[in-house]
């Protein structure tokens, strides 16, 4: 059963190369026997490659940004899988993912529009003359408030649909899987949160009264609805892996666990933000205007002024964040430090003095804390294109 503990990963050499060689014979006879349409629950497993979650998760969380600059409200997203049924268990492989230009809200995914098919139809045809794989499932995103259960579950339009596409794919050898992401919970828990479902045949009844997609018994409705919502007994669930590559094993070994996951292996953002060369500009030049002993700054005819209003408050170009100086000790040089009021000069630039050195001092670890924050991020984006190529290119 999957769960939202950390998902294994397939370690070993001999399940690296089932994978990543893929024995042609071995899968056309695999796909014309279809064991999967004499057994209902016939998988158990679902793999699925680094690239492949990444884009699902980049894709999932641009859904709720767009949604919430948009209207207030995360968007759900949809995009199709790309991958195969392993000959050798009953597994199935996901190696890549691709994006729809599709919208939906609340438990229903838009995916009529004539465009959007046109797009899906050309998509596969240029697949199937490129690759082995085929499409082989769908994705979307269930970007609804975090509560006790997530939210990675089938409504009943999902049910519809996936139901739709096994009748239709099932038959020709192309087992069909619905995987769904819940992306806020995702951000809470710092780790991807997504889980592999397939559809029971209308006609199918499970032995086991109450059973949910999960396996667990629950013998209350309102348990079993809350979980896994009113379809609950029309699906089942499929226990989720991930496998690598030796050198993306290796690039992972060496991540620090100081970064969220997202952040770490991420492109950072740059909207909403200056160029670093003017974020270190500012940096440079704040500190060349402090004057620590006489308590204020100097402007360039000698005299004092008052803190700019872009360090004072601080924002995402390039300033500190407001009040950081006493939530974390260790972003101020001498620690512990309260933003200071600031000083201001007269007409006729007298100094009028409103802060102590503490407070001084303060002000120049926010400006030297501002260097670092460009410098970690710097390193932080170096870390992250190296980690891609390594993962994606394996």
């Amino acid at each position: 059963m999957a769960t939202e503990s950390t998902v294994p990963v397939n370690t070993t050499a001999s399940s690296e190369l089932q994978y990543y060689a893929c024995d042609d014979a071995a899968l056309e006879a695999h796909r014309k026997s279809c064991p999967w349409k004499d057994d209902p629950v016939y998988f158990k497993k679902v793999s699925l490659s680094p690239s492949s979650v990444m884009k699902m998760m980049t894709h999932c969380h641009s859904g709720v940004q767009k949604g919430i600059a948009k209207s207030g409200t995360p968007i759900e997203v949809m995009g199709l899988l790309l991958g195969r049924p392993c000959p050798n268990s009953p597994s199935l492989i996901v190696t890549d993912v691709f994006p729809l230009p599709i919208e939906g809200f609340e438990t229903r995914v838009i995916a009529d529009d004539e465009d959007v098919i046109n797009h899906m139809i050309a998509l596969g045809e240029s697949l199937e003359n490129t690759r082995k794989e085929k499409f082989m499932g769908w994705y979307h995103s269930h970007p609804f408030d975090v509560g006790q259960h997530s939210h990675c579950f089938l409504s009943q339009t999902d049910v519809s649909t996936q139901l739709q596409w096994q009748r239709a794919e099932d038959p020709h050898g192309n087992p069909f899987l619905a995987i769904v992401v819940d992306p806020l919970r995702s951000a809470a828990k710092n780790t991807p949160i997504l889980k592999a479902f397939r559809c029971y045949p209308p006609e199918y009844n499970n032995p086991v009264p109450n059973t949910c997609p999960n396996g667990e018994v629950i013998n209350e409705e309102q348990g079993r609805l809350e979980q896994w919502g009113s379809c609950w007994s029309s699906y089942y669930e499929l226990n989720v892996e991930y496998f690598m590559s030796s050198g993306a094993r290796n690039v992972l070994s060496l991540l620090t666990q100081s970064f969220l996951w997202m952040r770490a292996l991420g492109t950072a953002e740059h909207d909403g933000k200056c160029s670093c060369a003017e974020r270190i500009g500012r940096a440079a030049e704040k500190i060349r205007r402090l004057d620590v002993g006489s308590g204020g700054e100097r402007d360039g005819r000698g005299a004092v002024d008052s803190m700019p209003p872009e360090f004072d408050q601080g924002d995402r170009r390039g300033g500190v964040p407001r009040g950081r100086a006493t939530s974390n000790p260790r972003s101020t040089i001498g620690g512990g430090f309260v933003p200071s009021a600031g000083v201001s000069s007269g007409p006729k630039g007298d100094i009028k003095p409103a802060a102590t050195a503490k407070e001084d001092v303060s002000e120049f670890g926010k400006a030297c804390q501002a260097v670092v924050d460009i410098a970690t991020e710097k390193l932080v984006e170096s870390i992250a294109q190296v980690s891609k190529k390594e993962l994606f290119t394996s």
